[in-house]
């Protein structure tokens, strides 16, 4: 303990050498990193899909934009059919609106002829069809008729028959003219209206009518008219 003390040497490039040591926490720090790197790659090459090279890349970058343009166009056509689509509803809605108008229109309008109808004088001659009324003009060469025929049971099925018009005058050798029939349908009122042509020089004087089932078939109601 007492001993002879030992001399002490003094290096003074001792501390130099020392700096030169890498400091453990770098080299575990370096030694981590890349075994992540490696894992990093590992996994990559060996569990995920392959990387693409720069012509894949460029290839995929032109399909995602021509899909992003044609989704764009799509767009475009899609906001253009939704106006068509409202315009064509609101054009429906349009139309629905007229047609319900015209035909509360058509129901008053039945309503008023089969109020008129009823207040016309009945058929002296009665019959399954009624001559209610009729009216005969001459314009030019041809003999307009205007007939209101009812039936004394309709609103059911409608009949389907013709009227047969024998028109009576003078002024050539023909006596009469018996224009083609006519087809018709009452049901419990009609009205039938048109013209039929008449020979040169014919001067009608009154028109016969006669409602037929069928051509040369079952009368069912006549009735002598003058013609105006």
């Amino acid at each position: 303990m007492f001993g002879r003390p030992k001399p002490v040497v003094f290096d003074r490039y001792a501390s130099r050498r020392k700096g030169w040591r890498i400091p453990r926490w770098l080299v575990l720090l370096l030694t981590g990193v890349a075994a992540g790197a490696g894992g990093v790659l590992f996994v990559q090459e060996r569990y995920l899909p392959p990387r693409l090279s720069a012509g894949d890349s460029a290839t995929l970058r032109a399909s995602y934009e021509q899909a992003d343009s044609e989704r764009l166009r799509l767009r475009g056509e899609l906001a253009q059919t939704a106006k068509r689509l409202d315009a064509a509803l609101a054009e429906r809605k349009a139309m629905a609106d007229e047609l319900s108008a015209s035909r509360q229109d058509v129901e008053r309008l039945r309503s008023e002829a089969a109020f008129l109808v009823a207040a016309l004088p009945p058929d002296p001659r009665g019959g399954a069809v009624q001559v209610r009324a009729a009216r005969f003009t001459v314009e030019g060469r041809q003999l307009m008729y205007d007939v209101v025929l009812t039936r004394e049971r309709g609103g059911g099925r409608p009949l389907s028959g013709v009227m047969q018009l024998v028109v009576a005058g003078g002024g050539t050798r023909e006596s009469s003219v018996t224009p083609k029939p006519i087809a018709i349908s009452v049901a419990s009122h009609e009205s039938v209206r048109g013209g039929v042509p008449l020979p040169d020089g014919f001067q009608p004087r009154e028109t016969t009518i006669r409602v037929l089932d069928r051509v040369d078939g079952k009368l069912l109601g006549m009735r002598v008219m003058l013609v105006k």
